[in-house]
């Protein structure tokens, strides 16, 4: 948006979801304008004896601006205040009868609180506050002037054009308390995907740790043992393997400095070994024990430890997303290596070409409707946390409703190491 846009004055209720609700201010401003201005004209010489070209003066300076209101209402009301007030000196030059309202006549305390309204719906307390006072202070002051005494009747544009200012400046500051509310809602969502986001790459990386420490851990031990498993080393290769050794340990202790940046004080469970491809088994055993069927074809493939920790996890997520959302339903998990194709594998690095691990998980409708999630509150964000697995391994990831009413998970995950990334 340019300066020059930011500046210019939106008309009322331009922000609204419905278009017949932001042409309403436009179609009301018209109909009182072309309505208004004949009958001013009329009353004002009819009725009250005023000259025709100073009636007719007087009934577009107070009906007009109205139009303007729909886009710059305190300008407009500039201009209808001191027409209404000029109109109730001008009807003290001549004599009308008592039983017609002044100072303000009917038609002009229409148009008024038509105006006090679009003020609600756009100024500040403070703005309405001066304006009613200035309304106020108009009314009483020409009360000492009145050709026929005061009285209660008199003071009609006061009163009604209070309730008007009232009743906008309700309706505004109501839509402004539903704009913030729904601005929050939508920042808390963005927020709560970017946290869950973090929290699952700071629990990625911690696993990570643990499957390379235990590499850097035997890349220690044997550059350190070297010299009293190999005979006869020279001296500088027994210095090149003390060189290792202190490189590998001063790479753990850096890897154990910044975990501890990413550990908590409750994630003492997540010290134990990390899970791979053997322990889906038990994984998808426990699952079948607590919400029904669940058929499993295992796979023996040596992978490696990042894609086998992957694929634990993506299974057991979406074996927890069967149990919140279609309980007792028959879910089938499969892990299958696919071979690349004759005359691919080297050639391609997309993760597809190359040799790979399947993993499946697909669950059938649930026998019957649940009643409602056996988790409350969940956040739907456990899709996130595989995508950014699979990501992370250079993979790919398909999951999303099945025809039947059941739901398919389904992730490719590189098995060479040069597709690993």
């Amino acid at each position: 948006m340019t300066p020059v846009e930011a500046e210019r004055p939106r008309a009322l209720l331009a922000g609204a979801s419905r278009r017949w609700v932001r042409l309403l201010p436009w179609a009301v401003a018209f109909v009182l304008c072309v309505a208004l201005l004949p009958t001013t004209i009329v009353v004002l010489t009819a009725d009250y004896g005023l000259n025709g070209a100073l009636a007719s003066a007087l009934a577009v300076a107070q009906a007009a601006p109205l139009l303007l209101a729909v886009v710059r209402p305190l300008q407009a009301w500039y201009v209808v205040f001191a027409a209404d007030v000029a109109g109730a000196l001008a009807l003290l030059t001549v004599d009308f009868q008592e039983r017609l309202l002044w100072p303000f006549p009917p038609m002009e305390i229409v148009g008024y609180v038509g105006l006090c309204l679009a003020l609600g719906l756009r100024e500040r307390r403070r703005t309405l506050l001066l304006v009613w006072l200035a309304t106020a202070g108009a009314n009483v002051g020409l009360g000492f002037v009145a050709p026929h005494g005061t009285g209660a009747k008199d003071l009609l544009l006061t009163i009604l054009g209070g309730v008007a200012l009232l009743l906008g400046g309700a309706l505004r500051e109501r839509y402004e308390v539903q704009r913030r509310l729904a601005e929050q809602e939508t920042i808390s969502e963005a927020e709560r995907g970017r946290r869950t986001l973090l929290e699952e790459r700071a629990r990625i990386a911690r696993e990570l740790h643990d499957v390379v420490a235990h590499h850097m851990s035997v890349i220690t031990v044997q550059a350190d043992t070297a010299e009293y498993r190999l005979a006869a080393l020279p001296p500088d290769v027994r210095e090149e393997f003390t060189s290792i050794a202190a490189t590998a340990r001063e790479s753990l202790g850096e890897m154990r400095r910044l975990l501890g940046v990413l550990r908590n004080e409750e994630a003492h469970g997540e010290l134990v070994p990390q899970p791979g491809l053997a322990q889906i088994g038990q994984l998808v055993e426990a699952t079948a024990r607590t919400v029904g069927p669940v058929e499993f074809t295992p796979c023996d493939a040596e992978v490696p430890e990042a894609v086998g920790l992957s694929a634990y996890r993506i299974v057991q997520e979406a074996l927890a997303n069967v149990v919140r959302h279609a309980p007792g339903a028959a879910t089938h998990v499969s892990l299958t290596v696919a071979r690349p194709a004759d005359g691919q594998g080297a050639e391609r690095r997309d993760g597809q070409g190359a040799e790979r691990l399947i993993v499946l998980v697909v669950n059938d409708p649930p026998p019957e409707p649940p009643a409602g999630p056996l988790e409350v509150g969940g956040t739907g964000h456990g899709l996130v946390g595989m995508r950014e697995r699979v990501r992370l391994v250079g993979g790919t990831l398909d999951v999303g409703p099945l025809p039947d009413g059941g739901f398919r998970v389904a992730a490719q995950l590189p098995l060479t190491e040069e597709d690993i990334t």
